[in-house]
């Protein structure tokens, strides 16, 4: 049963610490998941969290850290010595590890890792801090079970049994040759039903995904999502197995990527969250709105061209509001599928099959809204030319908004562009000049001004 912290749950661990009553306060939080507890010390002050973090085990404290909103853990560790951090990084894998070592300062750093008691565990995270945090050399924890192609059952065995002291889970089993270069991997039944004399490279599996160093996090998590992946070998440049990247690690991969195309189809330059600064929420979401400004100044302009137009027949300027509206509409929701199918590599490149499926799906829904419009124009104001006109002009001004959602995306991938971007105020602004212009150009034509 999920946990649900409670303002009396609160006040009850408030009143714990000011009466320094530890024993109560770890029987309390005791049998509480770590994430649960991070949940807790993010609604108390740094000093009460903190408080509670030095009473708790390092076993436990260790996991919590990981799940702490930035700014708490960064004044947290900043409370504790680079003993007393090196004892949480002791408790974590290499790549979690590494993580929170990375946001600390080059000196602070180089006292932690001097006090990590492991020198394996200190030399793997060194190791870990060399790749770019968005790569798989980042994500990958050095943890992992991997065996030699010439040992037989029985030597695996006994070696996989010491190696699996250091894993939480073994998800797979990996099998390499005598120059640590990744051949396979081991399935445990072949393990189990195999004579103890048999040598693995006669029963392993050679047909294995894997990652290189520097392949990005959005592509490992791609090929880890389409093959269903619990986890995924890693690999240097000359083949040899460096790591492993698990499941968990992907899922936030997966989330910060969700987040960060969420904010750009919004118009939000910058990855930001709702506790940042008052500048820092501004400096994100200004440019668009002031290049939205400036395209929508164009659009005014466009307007002030075809006034003549508009005040001999006045019912074109109503519906301009309803066209903008639906050329946006259209746009965006063409762009959000490609960029859907871009992300989930459904859709990799320009395909005339999908263009044309794209355009005649608007073609249909414009020609609906375009007779509805010329009904409700009809009987409104017996205009029957104009409300011809005006349903025309939406039908083009659609299948160009259609066009453009569908394309600029594909565009902006091949370029090496986030296409996210075109699912929010580019489209929706860029629609407002073309499709204003295409509108009183095709109105103009039918009605003959």
């Amino acid at each position: 049963m999920e946990f649900k912290v409670s303002k009396e749950f609160i006040h009850q661990l408030e009143e714990l610490i000011n009466k320094k009553n530890d024993n109560e306060l770890e029987v309390l939080l005791n049998d509480l998941h770590h994430a649960d507890i991070a949940e807790i010390l993010d609604e108390l002050d740094f000093d009460e969290a903190t408080y509670i973090f030095k009473v708790l085990d390092s076993d436990k404290t260790a996991e919590i850290l990981l799940e702490l909103e930035e700014d708490l853990r960064e004044n947290i560790l900043s409370r504790l010595s680079p003993k007393e951090i090196a004892e949480e990084l002791d408790e974590l894998e290499t790549n979690d590890a590494a993580d929170i070592i990375a946001e600390l300062s080059q000196e602070i750093k180089a006292e932690v890792i001097s006090e990590i008691l492991d020198v394996e565990h200190a030399k793997d995270i060194v190791d870990l801090l060399r790749y770019d945090e968005n790569t798989a050399g980042g994500l990958m924890g050095k943890e992992l079970v991997k065996v030699n192609e010439n040992w037989n059952v029985l030597t695996c065995v006994k070696e996989m049994r010491i190696q699996a002291e250091n894993v939480s889970r073994v998800h797979s089993i990996y099998v390499v040759d005598d120059e640590n270069r990744l051949k396979g991997r081991l399935s445990l039944k072949d393990l189990l039903t195999s004579s103890t004399k048999t040598q693995i490279g006669e029963v392993y599996i050679r047909k294995l995904n894997f990652v290189n160093v520097d392949t990005e996090d959005v592509e490992v998590a791609r090929i880890m999502q389409k093959y269903d992946l619990e986890a995924i070998p890693v690999v240097d440049e000359l083949g040899r197995l460096v790591g492993r990247i698990t499941i968990d690690d992907i899922v936030d991969v997966i989330k910060e990527e969700a987040d960060k195309d969420y904010q750009l189809a919004a118009g939000i330059t910058q990855d930001v969250e709702s506790n940042d600064s008052v500048y820092e929420l501004t400096k994100a979401r200004l440019p668009w709105l002031l290049i939205g400004m400036v395209i929508e100044i164009v659009a005014s302009f466009v307007l002030k061209g075809n006034e003549a137009t508009f005040q001999k027949y006045s019912t074109l300027i109503i519906f301009v509001p309803l066209l903008s509206a639906t050329a946006g509409n259209i746009g965006v929701q063409a762009s959000a599928i490609v960029v859907q199918g871009l992300a989930n590599g459904t859709l990799k490149d320009f395909s005339r099959a999908y263009f044309t499926k794209e355009i005649t799906v608007s073609m249909i829904s414009g020609s609906i809204i375009s007779l509805l419009l010329l009904g409700y124009h009809s009987i409104m104001y017996q205009q029957y030319l104009v409300g011809f006109a005006i349903s025309i002009s939406m039908i083009v001004v659609i299948l160009f908004a259609a066009t453009l959602g569908t394309l600029v995306p594909l565009f902006l991938n091949k370029n090496k562009i986030d296409p996210a971007i075109a699912t929010g105020p580019f489209i929706t602004t860029t629609n407002d000049v073309f499709g204003i212009m295409l509108y009183f150009g095709v109105a103009n034509l039918i009605l003959g001004f």
